[in-house]
């Protein structure tokens, strides 16, 4: 029903799509500043920072979903895979291809030796929260919070 390859650089802009869905389902419509070729600059340039799976419907070779990862080093545990985001598009969710996706950046970690695999999940995405629960019995942290400066206010703090 679905096939798994790894993306490439004429993905980006499907896979874009996708991002921007996925920040319209979380109330986040705006929050998108990325771009095409930025994407293309920073995964595939001279030094990539990031890696994505897609899964295409077998028939159509449509692209529904994506899985973006890249590598994180924990002090405490050494290198670690970084799911950034995992998206479904809406019509096709609940078909095995979060599955799918999320069993291939496991794979992918395994692969590189990293130590363990860490991603976010909304609160209030209980869809989400579930699927991790009943497919990966995960760990979900409600100790952390997430800090984060965009660059305008990392500008700003060092002009002070």
């Amino acid at each position: 029903m679905f096939r798994l390859r790894e993306g490439v650089k004429e993905d980006l802009p499907r896979v874009l799509e996708l991002i921007v869905e996925l920040a319209v389902y979380e109330k986040e419509p705006d929050a998108v500043t990325n771009t095409v070729e930025l994407m293309e600059e920073q995964g595939f340039g001279a030094n990539p920072v990031f890696g994505f799976f897609v899964c295409e419907k077998e028939t159509t070779g449509e692209i529904i979903g994506t899985a973006i990862y890249y590598y994180r080093y924990s002090t405490w545990k050494g290198k670690r895979i970084y799911l950034e985001d995992l998206i479904v598009t809406e019509e096709e969710r609940g078909q095995g291809a979060g599955k799918i996706l999320f069993d291939s950046i496991i794979k992918k970690g395994l692969e590189e030796g990293c130590s363990g695999m860490m991603w976010q999940v909304l609160d209030w995405n209980e869809p989400a929260i579930n699927f991790y629960k009943k497919y990966y019995n995960a760990q979900i942290d409600e100790e952390w919070f997430n800090c984060s400066l965009d660059s305008p206010e990392m500008k700003e703090l060092l002009e002070k």
